[in-house]
């Protein structure tokens, strides 16, 4: 089985690049959706404990925990310290069923692969890319975003280019659905057939 890693900074269409993996018939690992999961879940006590007053209901209430870690570089190491680990046992989980079912390729979409040592844990990867200022269009449309919350992310995660300076295949999402479902289904064909990508 291979183990495909997916991957891309902010904005540059990760999620509907996953999607379209899944589409290809590919069992995809989300590590967001492993989060969102495991705030209302495992997690939600451990956090808590740290964070007193971001639970309610029983989960992990995002808008208040972000407000308490955003700003705080130690509270997010904190908080990261907690979450991370809980996905990585979610994704090895999900690897092994995949392996024990002999399924011929999976794909782990984490959002951090590189800043957070994961090219280990996968056989090859996938970046998705598109020009800064596409990126920056993309992700300043989004509800809440502000330039400056944008830069503070951006300042966490490795530059685009070096991400697609080690990555075994790059993904252009700036071309349109169209092209880069025709370059998941190339790395998809190749991952399974044996032959070069």
């Amino acid at each position: 089985m291979i183990v495909l890693g997916l991957t891309g900074s902010i904005g540059m269409g990760k999620s509907a690049t996953a999607r379209m993996f899944s589409e290809a018939g590919v069992p995809v690992h989300d590590s967001d959706e492993a989060v969102h999961r495991l705030y209302a879940s495992k997690a939600a006590p451990l956090i808590e404990a740290a964070f007193p007053g971001v639970v309610v209901d029983g989960s992990v209430d995002r808008t208040r925990l972000a407000a308490r870690v955003l700003a705080d570089p130690t509270a997010l190491k904190a908080l990261e310290a907690i979450v991370h680990p809980l996905v990585r046992a979610d994704a090895d989980a999900f690897v092994a069923r995949h392996r024990a079912a002999d399924t011929p390729l999976v794909v782990l979409d984490i959002p951090l692969l590189f800043e957070t040592g994961g090219r280990g844990r996968v056989d090859k990867v996938a970046v998705v890319s598109a020009p800064a200022a596409m990126q920056r269009e993309r992700v300043l449309a989004r509800p809440g975003m502000t330039a400056e919350k944008f830069e503070a992310i951006l300042a966490r995660q490795v530059p685009d280019a070096e991400k697609r300076r080690q990555a075994d295949f790059v993904i252009d999402t700036s071309r349109g659905f169209d092209v880069a479902r025709a370059e998941v289904e190339r790395i998809v064909a190749a991952l399974t057939s044996g032959q070069p990508a």
